[in-house]
């Protein structure tokens, strides 16, 4: 996804990120456009984005491009916007900026029922006893909340353990996900996009779904030199 934006214009707030893609579809309803922040503290155990977790790592973006980025894939037809991590409210005034500029953007297209789901590794108390976090998350629809928890798998959709919860906050939260709180997925969710570099995995996989990836992948004499979901 292209973040470049006019030249000229000033930078304003900056959110360090790891990676903006689109579509995704792997991460809530529809066609999405799939963001994730770069810096998390909380270092779950089997975690598969390992790579998020260095705050110096990353690229610091002006949030007005991110913005730009969101009204494109608006004009495409994406159906929301999903912010992972890393952990999100590591940044917590950047990504209460970037909410905002994508509740206008929607806004002035037109486009009140794209919604905004934010995942989050902290839990709900630490969430509810944090000014910071509770303003972040002002402007979302619905968040995903809870450490990733190996030991307790689910099959529940867009969630990683079993102990993660997705809570809508808003009446349209409440109109795309009402439907999913409960919803088990009876396939598997996961998109693999090829660069000329990298694989890259989106999605909530199953227990063994990467490894038996790996392997498939393997028996096709593709290898890796590293992954982000083994230390």
């Amino acid at each position: 996804m292209d973040v470049t934006g006019e030249a000229g214009r000033p930078a304003g707030r900056t959110l360090r990120i790891a990676d903006l893609l689109g579509p995704v579809t792997a991460l809530g309803p529809g066609r999405r456009l799939g963001l994730w922040v770069q810096g998390c503290p909380l270092a779950c155990p089997g975690c598969m984005s390992r790579h998020t977790w260095d705050p110096r790592g990353g690229r610091e973006i002006p949030v007005e491009r991110l913005a730009d980025a969101w009204r494109r894939a608006l004009a495409d037809g994406y159906d929301g916007l999903t912010v992972s991590g890393g952990e999100p409210l590591e940044q917590p005034a950047a990504l209460a900026e970037l909410l905002a500029a994508a509740d206008r953007e929607r806004r002035a297209a037109d486009r009140t029922d794209a919604d905004l789901l934010v995942y989050t590794g902290r839990e709900e108390d630490e969430i509810a006893a944090s000014p910071e976090a509770w303003a972040a998350l002002e402007l979302a629809d619905a968040v995903v909340t809870g450490r990733y928890r190996a030991g307790e798998p689910t099959r529940l959709v867009w969630r990683g353990s079993a102990n993660q919860r997705l809570v809508p906050l808003t009446p349209l939260g409440q109109r795309r996900y009402a439907a999913h709180l409960r919803r088990e997925a009876d396939h598997t969710e996961l998109q693999v996009r090829v660069t000329d570099t990298d694989i890259q995995v989106i999605g909530v996989p199953q227990p063994g779904e990467l490894a038996s990836l790996e392997r498939e992948l393997a028996s096709r004499g593709v290898t890796f030199r590293e992954n982000t979901w083994r230390p």
